[in-house]
């Protein structure tokens, strides 16, 4: 008899105030303890009470200022990133209370060296007992570059060409120990073998590294690499590299497309779908009832300023929003822009908040700040969000989810306590940890020195 297929789940929060609910930091039960150490302590606690495979954090490297060109919005009514923490020493704090946990951190391919984030993240993965990802991004925008000296951002396909070198770079630096360089032979005085130490010597388009590193390979091998890019060359790069990605769709049939068509690239790519797992986002709300449950939604969405939610979409979208009066119609928008102006995050958000030309450039701030435009908000008992992730898993959408919080640390707490059980007793959710590394938890190959794709 084949055994039951295994759900995986994960955790993604911000260090920070805002991750994808806008009102996250206004709700009654937030304890906004994101400066503080025990607050990620006690989260990373209970995802791994809960067998969570793993927790990441995504990151960005400025203030947003889009909407407005100044910090009125984005600091004063606590937009997405008005604080950001960064990540990997977040994660170092998480990793020193937990045992199994596996834990992430997003860091940019386009501001730091090479050299740099393999070591971070290859010493993170020794420290933890090989435990760690690292969530591979290439920055979003010029708000960004201007923090690291730079006026305009590169664009878009060129910054994931330079990604792909940079992977490569990494991978090299981590293949640059053998497994079994470190003798450590007290009595014959031999710390390493020296041929199993190699330089790199990597010298491409747009990097050079020297090598070798300086941290030899952890428990799992190497980092598991995670990639949340969903546009087509985002895929492209997914498929060569990606072993998790972080999908974000507003329905199932969206979530099966973009699950079927990220393991056609993983194919394409001549690798094995199986080895890339797949999570898509919702962000659950429970109550006892039903009822219950939506009304604690609709009072967590009413903590929403449609200009904060403006403020967040004018950053993903490129575009300036404040030069338009709060009622003024997105068919206006359009008009004034011109249909090949209109960026199409802007045109696909506007078609799945419903209301299409109709709506108002405030109720698009407001419905964008509700879940950041794509994240599913499912209300219900701890009953029904179980059978919701049980019916689309089995539909195909994911390998896993990404549980969003609605607000910290509370919803993970629920969570953990009411629906993970119901997960466990239907034979879809491990109900102890069967590995001690992320690569364990996931199923994923232990990498071979040198497996550059």
């Amino acid at each position: 008899m084949a055994e039951q297929r295994q759900l995986h789940l994960a955790g993604f929060f911000s260090a920070g105030n805002v991750t994808h609910a806008h009102g996250a930091w206004r709700h009654v039960g937030a304890t906004n303890g994101f400066l503080t150490g025990e607050f990620y302590k006690q989260i990373a606690r209970t995802l791994e009470r809960g067998k969570f495979d793993l927790l990441f954090l995504p990151d960005g490297l400025a203030i947003e200022d889009s909407y407005g060109d100044n910090l009125e919005t984005g600091v004063g009514l606590g937009g997405q990133g008005a604080v950001a923490l960064e990540p990997t020493s977040v994660i170092a704090t998480m990793a020193a209370v937990t045992q199994r946990l596996g834990l992430g951190a997003t860091v940019s391919t386009t501001y730091y060296p090479p050299y740099h984030v393999a070591r971070v993240f290859a010493t993170l993965d020794n420290l933890s007992d090989g435990r760690i990802s690292w969530n591979v991004v290439t920055s979003l925008n010029d708000s960004e570059a201007r923090n690291f000296g730079v006026d305009e951002h590169l664009e878009h396909d060129i910054r994931y060409d330079r990604a792909d070198e940079f992977l490569e770079a990494v991978k090299k630096l981590w293949s640059s120990w053998s497994e079994d360089a470190l003798l450590l032979d007290k009595v014959g005085g031999r710390f390493a073998d020296p041929k199993k130490v190699q330089y790199v010597n990597h010298r491409g388009r747009w990097l050079s590294v020297r090598g070798p590193l300086q941290v030899p390979r952890s428990r799992q091998g190497e980092p598991v690499i995670l990639q949340a890019g969903l546009s087509p060359r985002g895929r492209r790069f997914a498929g060569r590299w990606a072993e998790a990605v972080f999908s974000v769709s507003p329905n199932l049939d969206i979530m099966r497309a973009v699950y079927q068509d990220i393991k056609a690239h993983v194919a394409a790519a001549g690798r094995d779908p199986e080895q890339t797992k797949v999570f898509t986002a919702v962000m659950p709300v429970l109550g006892e009832t039903e009822q219950v449950a939506r009304e604690r939604l609709e009072y967590l969405n009413s903590l929403v300023h449609p200009e904060v939610g403006l403020s967040t979409l004018s950053s993903h979208s490129g575009l300036n929003l404040s030069k338009y009066p709060l009622d003024t119609k997105f068919s206006d928008i359009v008009a004034d822009l011109g249909d090949r102006h209109v960026p199409t995050m802007l045109q696909m958000f506007s078609a799945v908040a419903g209301g299409g030309a109709d709506l108002t450039l405030a109720e698009l701030g407001r419905r964008y700040g509700t879940n950041v435009g794509f994240v599913p908000q499912w209300a219900g008992t701890a009953e029904q969000i179980a059978d919701q992730l049980i019916s689309h898993f089995e539909a195909g959408a994911a390998d896993g989810f990404i549980i969003s919080p609605a607000y910290l640390p509370g919803i993970y707490e629920e969570f953990v306590d009411q629906v993970v059980p119901l997960l466990q007793q239907r034979g879809v959710f491990r109900t102890e940890y069967e590995g001690t590394t992320l690569r364990e938890h996931l199923g994923l190959a232990h990498p071979e020195v040198g497996s550059i794709r």
